[in-house]
Order: C-alpha cells, then structure tokens, then sequence
C-alpha cells in the first residue's frame, strides 16, 4: 500500500505535525491509528510516568514501617518493596474484575492500578547501595539513577558499566571520572562532554582518543593540548600545574576560560558518533535512529528517547531503559528482551504482545493489566482463554473509539494513544517532564497535574559553602562531620567519606553546590529534543559570524554550503554549527 505525507494538527499542543510515509507503513505494521498528540507532546505524557531520582519517606503497605520510594505519599498509590511485591504472599489476580463497558476503559485502568500495590525502587541485583533506584546490579553506590553495572560511583544519572565515578550524567564503561557529560570508554576525565576513548581530560569537549589535554574542542588522537594548541608534554603539566586545578578558585577560572573558547570553535550538528541515515541529539552507534534523543546501539527507531541501554530496534516513540526491546510503540521504562509492546508502562522483562499495561513482568497477551506476573490472555487482571482474549481486545478497542477518556482538559483519549498525564503518580515538577517541558506550579495544576514538593529535612547548618577550604589540600576529616550550606539553593548537603577520598585520589576541591544543583548544572549542558531545519553556518573560508576561519578548503570551496540538517541548536543561539561534511573536514 502506498502512504501519502499527511499533516495533522495536535490536540494538545494545537500546532501542526506531519505523518510521513514511512510512520504510516509503521502504523499499519503493528495494526494502531496514526496519532492525534505530536512527537513532542507524546514525549511529554511519556516522561510526566518518568519519577528518575526523587525519592520520598512513605509507609509500607503492607507493614506500615518507613520506606524510602520513588512513589511519594501523595501519589494514592499502594507502596511495598520490591522484596514484598516479588514474594509470594498476595496475587494481583484477586484483584481481577469484569469490564464495565458503561465508561471509558481507560478509567477503569487507573482504577485498578491505584488498588494493587506498587514496589518503591525500580531496582534489581543491588549491592550495598540502598538509596538508589530505576538501577541493575550496582554495588557500592550511593543515590545513582537510570544506572546499570556500577561500582564505588555516586551521585550518577544514566551512568552505566563504570567505577569509582561521582557526578555523571549518561556515561558509559568509564572509571574515575567527574563532572562529565555523555562519555564512552574514558579514564580520569573531568568537566568533559561528549567525548570518547580519552583518558586525563580537564574541560574538554567532544575529543575522541585523546590524552592529556585541556580546554580542548573537536580534537582526534591529540596529547598535551591547551585550547587546541600543541604543547611538549614538559611543558603541558608546567601549564597545568599553574591552573591550580586542585582548588575551588582554580577550577572555577578554568572553567570560564575553557567555556569561552569553545564557543570559538564550530560544532557538528548532531551530536552523536559513528551513526548512518540518523537524526537527533546524543545519538550514537546507531543506523536509521531519526529525530530521537539520547539513544546508543539502535537500529530503525523514530520518536524515541532515553534508550540508553543496547540494542533496540524498529520502534516509534519509546522512552527510557531498552535492552532489546523490538517492534513497540508508547512505551515508557520496557525493555529487557520486550517485543511488541504498546501503551505501555514499566513491563519487564520479555514481555510481549500486550497494550494498556502497567508493571507487568515477564507476561504475555495482556490487554489493561496491572502488576502481573507470568500471565497470559488476561485483561483487567481477570483470565480468559485464548479465543475470549482474542474477542474481548476487538471489542473493547471499539469501545475505547465510541466512549473514549476525556481529561480535564477535554483532552479526547481513544484508542492509540498513551495514558494521560493527569493519571500519573508523580508530581510533574519531580519527573523528567519537567526538564524538558518546564511548567510552573500554577501551571500544571491549571491542567490537572500533580504538584509536589519533596520534603526538606531539618538541619542546622554548621557551615556555608563559601566557607570551605579553596584547596583540596586543607580539607581534614573534620569535614565528614559539617552539614554545608549549598551556594544556590541554600539547602543542606555533606561531605561523605567515600567522597572525600575520591576527591583528594583525584585532586579536586570540595564542591560548593549540593548533589541536587549539581545535578542541574550538568543536565544544562544538554540540547532539547526539539529539533530545527536549519543551514550549515560555514560560509566559505570561515563561519558565517566571521569568528572561526576554516583551516582548509571545504568541498563547496569559496562559497556558502548549501547544506540543510536538523539539529537541536536554535537557530537563534549563537553557536558555530556545521553540517556533518564541513564539520568533519574541520576535526584536528
């Protein structure tokens, strides 16, 4: 069947989007209507189910005792441990119940989920590290998240397969690192983005296998650099040396300068390695990934983000995990061997062929269940044989287009489309909906959603944080006991043992934010998942702003590049961007 380029207008948002053929052939593919929500607004509703690092003090469902959960007492929702919710002493069988086709399935779906407990960290083969969530096989860790296969790491986001690492967002198989951003196979590298196979790297960005270098931008297979220039490595650490990098007054100059002169420099307009035919930010090892955002090891993907995990393919509009998830469709936390998933929330692991579930495990055929496991042919929690199955989907997919879940926006929800927003547990202002499409409080309540601040403990401040030593080598022990005021936020944060080694291991001051703003500051770093049509910057033998002079001739020669690409730099920021030919013509 051929598909013709449609463009539709979203519901939401009120803006148009387009269907292209391709979306069409994918649509038709796995049997579901074209959507009335566009790419962003679905991202959207997926990350507002997406609670990533919050954890809250709620009382155990089952023994009333305080727990720490990423469910805070204000979501309605039953909350136990994992343990608990793993053992065998309840069945959310019991709580099957017959399909009420006098109102919207979808209520009945939030009905159901609000009665059946939910555990409180999504976490699995944890070692020593209990206060960490939406995590596998971490050991010795403390409050990392969206992580996998860590070891003695802290304060980590998206981190994975890495050692002795504090302060990192989405890095992978690295050790000994600080304050860096998007990161593959790197040692001892600190305040970097998005660079690979490097080891000792003092603010650099995007340099693949590269040493020892500072300030550095763009670089390949580079030693001893400064702001790109060559240096003898003699000279190089006589340089360093003078930055005082060990101290708060050091690092924050080093800091400015490098920033500066980066923005000297031109940057590839997709920001992602060793990709073919694909489109988006921080997409990397991926062939026919388009318009997505931060995915790694993926093959035919579209609309999707956060599919950090490996290897993943022919999906549209996925959010979070992965692990070989194939052939699904709004989802939001599945992977792990899942295919042909839709409308999903949090089903894992090898789940298959299900819609309009939440918290299913390792189940089959299932249709509007909630925390199943090893289930089969069920929908609303309740058995059926293959054939009723089979009657009862067709039947309650009509019912889902002829009664469909108005929210209170007037929102229509029928039959292919995710949940709604205002059924999530989370409040919007603590999930990754936030980051990507900031509200504020009057806001979001204006549209139904929740709202909720995390609880501040009570602490009596022993020192501020422009109180503390400048130089890592004045900091004494004494400095586990302080309870420090953080520079921007003003709440309280210490010093932790483990901490402290690391940071005189590796010759860092003490920092004078909390985990929290520190957390803030790295994600800033981050480009949106909106993308712009835009035209290459490079205008012959410099950038079209006159600051970058080119260092060869490019293959359009004196004149502008006719180049287009979509990319996540605004058109109106200033940035040097180029397209990926001139881009690459220019890497030392």
């Amino acid at each position: 069947m051929e598909y013709r380029e449609e463009t539709k207008n979203c519901q939401n948002c009120k803006q148009d989007f387009t269907i292209d053929p391709d979306d069409f052939g994918f649509y038709e593919k796995i049997k579901i209507p074209p959507p009335t929500f566009c790419p962003l607004c679905r991202a959207q509703r997926r990350f507002s189910f997406r609670n990533e690092r919050k954890l809250f003090r709620v009382k155990d469902a089952f023994t009333d005792k305080d727990i720490f959960s990423l469910f805070p007492e204000k979501s309605n929702r039953k909350v136990v441990t994992q343990e608990e919710w793993n053992g065998d002493s309840w069945d959310a069988m019991e709580y099957g119940r017959d399909i009420d086709f006098s109102k919207p399935f979808l209520e009945q779906i939030l009905e159901l989920e609000k009665e059946i407990p939910i555990y409180n960290l999504n976490s699995k083969f944890m070692v020593n590290s209990p206060y960490s969530g939406n995590a596998t096989g971490l050991k010795n860790c403390y409050l990392c998240f969206n992580s996998n296969f860590l070891e003695n790491c802290m304060y980590g986001n998206g981190v994975d397969h890495s050692k002795d690492c504090i302060d990192n967002s989405h890095i992978n198989h690295s050790e000994k690192c600080y304050e860096c951003f998007w990161m593959q196979n790197c040692y001892q590298c600190y305040f970097t983005l998005l660079s690979a196979d490097s080891r000792n790297l003092w603010f650099c960005r995007d340099c693949i296998g590269c040493n020892d270098c500072f300030g550095s931008i763009n670089l390949r297979k580079s030693s001893y650099c400064i702001f790109n220039k060559q240096y003898t490595k003699e000279n190089y650490q006589k340089e360093i040396e003078k930055m005082c990098l060990y101290t708060t007054s050091g690092i924050k100059e080093a800091q400015g300068k490098a920033r500066t002169f980066w923005k000297t420099q031109p940057l590839k307009c997709i920001q992602g390695i060793k990709n073919l035919n694909s489109t988006g930010s921080y997409v990397t090892n991926c062939k026919n990934v388009n318009d997505s955002f931060l995915i790694r090891e993926s093959e035919n993907m579209r609309y999707c983000q956060y599919m950090q995990v490996p290897k993943n393919r022919d999906c549209y509009d996925t959010s979070i995990w992965g692990l070989n998830m194939e052939l699904s469709y709004e989802t939001n936390i599945c992977g792990e061997n899942s295919y042909n998933l839709r409308f999903c929330q949090n089903c894992w692991p090898a789940c298959r062929d299900s819609e309009y579930c939440m918290n299913l495990f390792s189940s089959s055929d299932c249709f509007g269940c909630v925390s199943l496991k090893k289930k089969q042919y069920c929908i609303l929690n309740k058995q059926y044989t293959k054939e009723e199955y089979k009657e009862l989907v067709e039947k309650i997919k009509k019912h889902m287009n002829e009664t469909p879940y108005i929210d209170s926006q007037g929102l229509v929800y029928k039959y292919g489309e995710f949940f709604p927003i205002e059924f999530s547990p989370f409040g919007y202002n603590n999930t990754i909906a936030m980051q990507h499409f900031p509200l504020t409080k009057d806001e979001a309540v204006k549209r139904g959603y929740q709202w909720i601040e995390v609880p501040r403990g009570e602490y009596a401040i022993t020192k501020k944080a422009s109180e503390l030593p400048d130089s890592i080598n004045d900091v004494n022990d004494d400095i586990l006991k302080e309870v420090i005021e953080c520079e921007n936020c003003k709440n309280a944060y210490r010093i932790l043992e483990n901490e402290l080694t690391f940071l005189r291991n590796e010759k860092l001051p003490l920092p004078n934010l909390c985990h929290d703003c520190r957390y803030e500051r790295r994600i800033n770093d981050r480009l949106g998942i909106k993308l712009y049509e835009r035209p290459c910057m490079c205008s012959g033998d410099k950038d079209n702003t006159g600051i970058y002079k080119n260092t060869i001739k490019h293959f359009h020669g004196d004149e502008p590049c006719e180049e287009k690409f979509k990319t996540s730099y605004n058109p109106n920021s200033k940035e040097i961007v180029y397209c990926e030919k001139c881009y690459q013509q220019e890497v030392y």
